[in-house]
C-alpha cells in the first residue's frame, strides 16, 4: 500500500499509451516516467532525502505533476501551496513546513522571493518558466540527470504530503497523508467512479487542493489518461471534453453552474461523460435538477474532509435521494452526535463524526489540534447533518456558519436553496451579521446570470416570501460582481461578511 511504483509500473507495461495531456503536450507513460526520474535525481542532488519537504507554489502544469510523483519515488514529502497566497501567508506556511527545495513560477516568484530569506531550511529554489538571479530554471535543474528509477525504501506509513487547509474557517493547518492513505484514494475512488485504464479523466480545477486527488489518484492507479488544464474555463472545458472524449471529471459547484450557463453548452457534445463528481460544497437541488435533465445518470456527489472522512452519493442514487450526499463507502463508519456526545436519532441534526482507512494521522506539528479533531479514532468534522431512515446523509451546515438569531438556529443552506431558484440569480451565499435585537440575522449576497439585473430589495422580498419560517427571512441583500474564493473555488464567507458589513451600523 504505497504509491511510489505506480508510474514505473505503467511505463513498463504500457510505455506508449498516453498518460498525461497538458495543452499541446501528450506524454506516454515511458516519457512521463523518465521526466519524473530526472527530477527525482535532481532533488537528491540538492539534498532532498526521505522525509524532507519539497514545496511548490505553482498553478496547474506538468512540472507540478512531476513533483508529486518524484517525491513519491523518493519518500520525500510534497507540500503543494496555493499560487494565490500573498507573501505574508506564504512565509508562515513555508516556515511551518521547512522545505529543502521550493518550486515556483513567474506568477508566484515575486511573493516567494520576498520571503525566501526568512525560510532558512531552503537549499534550492527552482522556477519552472523563467530565470532569476536567486533561482535556477527547471530545465537547468534537471539537466544531465539520469532517467532511471531512483532507489529508496518506502513504507506504507511514510508521509507523502502535507496539505494545508484552505483557511475557510480559520488559520490553515497542515494535514498529513501517508502513502497508504493515497493508495486507498486510488482504490476507493476508482471503484466509486467506475474508472478503468480506458478512462479519460479531465482536471480543470487547481490540483494543489485535496479535492483534485479524488480523481488524480484513481486515474494514476488504474493507468487512465489524465488531461490537465492550466485553469478552469467553462467554454474551453466543453470543447476539450468533446475533443478528448473525456469520460470522468471532477468539479466544484461553481464550475458546474458555469458549465450549465456557458453559451456553448450542448449535451450532445458531452455524451462521452460517464461521471461528473461534484465536491467542495453542496450543489443546490435546483442545479442538480438541471444537470440531471441535460446529462442524466452521471452525477456523483462527494462530501468529505481532507482530514479523512467521506460519503458518496452514487449516480444510481442521485434521483431517489435528491438532496443527500450519500453514504459512507465500505470500511467507513459514521455517527451523528448531539452536543452532549450521545447519538442523534433519525432526522435529528447533529455533528457528523466519521472514521475510515483514509483518516489522517494528524495535523503537522500540531498535536493540540489533532487531539481536538481525532477523538478515540473518530474525526469530529465540525459539520452538521442528519440521516434518513435508510442511513443517507443530508447536510445542514458547518457549525461555524450556523446563525443564532434570538436563540433560534438558522441554517444558511436552507435559505440558499430558496434564493438560488430566482430566475436572475447565479449563486448565493447566506451568512450571519450582527443585529442589536436578535444578536444575529441572516444576510444574503448574490451574483447574477449574465445580462441580468436585479434590485437587492426585490430579491430580499422575493426570498422572504418563500422561506419556511420568519427567522429565515434575510435582513439585507447585496448583489455583487463576484465572490471571494480560495484556490479550491470555495466561497470565503468570513471575507464576504467582513466586506459586506464594513462600515455599516448594527440594524435597529
Amino acid at each position: 500500500m504505497q504509491i511510489s511504483g505506480l508510474v514505473s509500473r505503467h511505463a513498463r507495461y504500457y510505455p506508449d499509451r498516453t498518460a498525461v495531456v497538458y495543452r499541446d503536450q501528450r506524454l506516454g507513460w515511458r516519457e512521463f516516467n523518465r521526466r519524473i526520474n530526472r527530477l527525482a535525481h535532481a532533488l537528491v542532488a540538492s539534498g532532498v532525502g526521505k522525509g524532507d519537504r519539497v514545496a511548490t507554489i505553482l498553478p496547474n502544469c506538468i512540472e507540478l505533476l512531476d513533483v508529486y510523483w518524484a517525491c513519491a519515488k523518493l519518500g520525500a514529502v510534497v507540500v503543494p501551496l496555493s499560487p494565490l497566497l500573498a507573501a505574508s501567508g506564504l512565509q508562515s506556511l513555508l516556515q511551518d513546513a521547512a522545505p529543502t527545495v521550493v518550486l515556483a513560477c513567474r506568477q508566484t516568484a515575486g511573493a516567494f522571493l520576498e520571503v525566501k530569506s526568512a525560510v532558512r531550511s531552503i537549499r534550492a529554489c527552482v522556477l519552472t518558466d523563467a530565470l532569476a538571479d536567486a533561482c535556477c530554471s527547471y530545465a537547468r535543474f534537471v539537466s544531465g540527470q539520469p532517467d532511471h528509477d531512483p532507489v529508496a525504501e518506502i513504507e506504507p506509513d511514510d508521509v507523502f504530503n502535507i496539505m494545508y487547509t484552505s483557511g475557510t474557517t480559520g488559520l490553515p493547518k497542515g494535514i498529513v497523508h501517508t502513502h497508504r492513505i493515497r493508495a486507498h484514494y486510488g482504490n476507493l475512488f476508482a471503484s466509486a467512479w467506475r474508472m478503468g485504464p480506458e478512462s479519460v479523466v479531465l482536471q480543470t480545477g487547481a490540483i494543489v487542493f485535496n479535492g483534485a486527488f479524488v480523481t488524480l489518484m484513481p486515474a494514476l492507479a488504474v493507468g487512465a489518461r489524465y488531461v490537465l488544464t492550466r485553469q478552469f474555463d467553462a467554454e474551453a472545458m466543453i470543447d476539450l471534453i468533446d475533443a478528448e472524449q473525456v469520460t470522468h471529471t471532477m468539479m466544484v459547484p461553481t464550475q458546474i453552474i458555469a458549465m450549465l450557463n456557458a453559451p456553448n453548452f450542448d449535451p450532445s457534445r458531452l455524451r462521452s461523460l460517464e461521471a461528473i463528481v461534484s465536491l467542495g460544497a453542496p450543489l443546490s437541488v435546483a442545479y442538480k435538477n438541471r444537470l440531471e435533465v441535460a446529462l442524466p445518470g452521471i452525477f456523483h456527489e462527494l462530501y468529505g474532509l481532507t482530514e479523512g472522512f467521506v460519503t458518496i452519493l452514487d449516480r444510481d442514487d442521485a434521483l431517489v435521494k435528491r438532496g443527500s450526499v450519500g453514504v459512507p463507502p465500505p470500511f467507513f463508519d459514521m455517527k451523528i452526535l448531539r452536543d452532549d456526545g450521545s447519538e442523534a436519532t433519525v432526522g435529528e441534526i447533529g455533528e457528523i463524526v466519521g472514521r475510515g482507512p483514509i483518516l489522517m494521522p494528524g495535523y503537522y506539528r500540531r498535536p493540540d489540534l489533532t487531539a481536538d479533531a481525532l477523538r478515540d479514532g473518530w474525526l469530529h468534522t465540525g459539520d452538521l447533518g442528519w440521516v434518513d431512515a435508510d442511513g443517507y446523509l443530508f447536510l445542514a451546515d458547518r457549525k461555524k456558519d450556523m446563525i443564532d438569531s434570538g436563540g433560534v438556529k438558522v441554517y444558511p443552506r436552507d435559505i440558499e436553496e430558496v434564493a438560488v431558484q430566482h430566475p436572475s440569480v447565479l449563486e448565493v451565499a447566506v451568512f450571519g451579521v450582527p443585529d442589536a435585537k436578535w444578536g444575529e440575522t441572516p444576510a444574503l449576497a448574490a451574483t447574477l446570470k449574465k445580462g441580468r439585473t436585479l434590485d437587492p430589495e426585490e430579491l430580499r422580498d422575493w426570498v422572504n416570501q418563500r422561506v419556511g419560517a420568519r427567522y429565515q427571512r434575510v435582513s439585507r441583500v447585496d448583489v455583487v460582481e463576484a465572490f471571494p474564493r480560495n484556490a479550491a473555488g470555495k466561497i470565503l464567507r468570513r471575507e464576504l461578511r467582513a466586506r459586506f458589513w464594513a462600515g455599516r451600523e448594527l440594524s435597529a
